[in-house]
């Protein structure tokens, strides 16, 4: 299994769509109040999935 790190724009990307999961299950945001928990996993899996694919 070949494991490469993502491009920055891939990992800011997904930093930034996480940390909106996450600040939105503290703070009221009303757009996207209610998907806090699938921001967080969509942020995550973004990662994980630039981690096994070559030049993502």
């Amino acid at each position: 299994m070949n494991l490469s790190a993502p491009k920055n724009v891939t990992w800011i990307i997904a930093v930034v769509v996480g940390l909106l999961g996450f600040l939105s299950n503290f703070v009221a945001i009303p757009v996207i109040g209610g998907f806090s928990f699938w921001l967080l996993f969509i942020g995550f899996a973004l990662l994980a999935v630039a981690t096994f694919v070559d030049g993502l």
